[in-house]
């Protein structure tokens, strides 16, 4: 199949046998965008673990200084006494029941879900429908908390989770293209330094093997793992 003009003119605009700092990849990602959208700007890095074990299943959180340019919507799953503080947080939807049994039924409309200590227990049956979207409160993100409120404010300020797939990947969001190069290059650092010191000492060999950015439906940019590192 032809390659289309458009799409060859931006191929044509990264070096295949480059890689780039990050200020360089955060200036051409603007560049190589095709959407007439504001895209989402990606990093997908490549760790060298070993997912299966225990130690080396990387996860965590971290906020970025820019956030990501989406208003994340909020479900917070708790007990009458924790309603108010959420609502007054932002959280677009505050119950518990109600939300199981929609969650049963196939709704995820949300991005993160909040909750406290005490609910754990009738959301542990929604692990097989929220695990694989990343969407199970877990306290090594900061989303199973009794203080809702806290949590609200840090997801809509900004907080991600970053968790390691089964092919040794982590994908995140860190931002749009139509955020500056310098705010791009901001929150991909946070995100790419908050992964170096998640590094586990069983960790051998090259740990940050690769790391590339891109927007929605753009090429791929690689980027110099070795500058990240120093």
């Amino acid at each position: 199949m032809a390659i289309p003009k458009k799409r060859k003119a931006v191929d044509a605009k990264i070096d295949k046998n480059k890689v780039y700092s990050l200020k360089e990849a955060s200036t051409i990602v603007k560049d190589v965008n095709t959407t007439k959208f504001d895209a989402s700007v990606d990093l997908h890095i490549r760790l060298g673990v070993d997912p299966k074990k225990a130690d080396q299943a990387i996860r965590g959180t971290v906020t970025l200084p820019h956030g990501t340019g989406k208003t994340k919507r909020v479900l917070v799953l708790c007990n009458p006494d924790k309603e108010a503080d959420a609502k007054a947080a932002g959280a677009d939807f505050v119950g518990l029941d109600e939300f199981i049994q929609k969650i049963e039924g196939g709704w995820v409309d949300v991005d993160v879900i909040v909750a406290t200590p005490s609910v754990m227990p009738k959301i542990g049956k929604l692990g097989k429908i929220l695990g694989p979207r990343n969407l199970m409160p877990n306290p090594k993100t900061g989303t199973v908390t009794n203080d809702v409120a806290a949590a609200v404010n840090e997801v809509k300020g900004g907080k991600i989770a970053f968790k390691v797939d089964k092919a040794g990947i982590i994908h995140a969001s860190i931002g749009r293209v139509s955020f500056s190069p310098e705010k791009i290059a901001a929150n991909s650092t946070e995100l790419i330094n908050a992964i170096i010191k998640a590094k586990p000492s069983s960790a051998k060999g090259t740990y940050l093997r690769s790391v590339f950015m891109a927007s929605t439906m753009s090429p791929a940019i690689p980027v110099d793992t070795k500058s990240l590192m120093n």
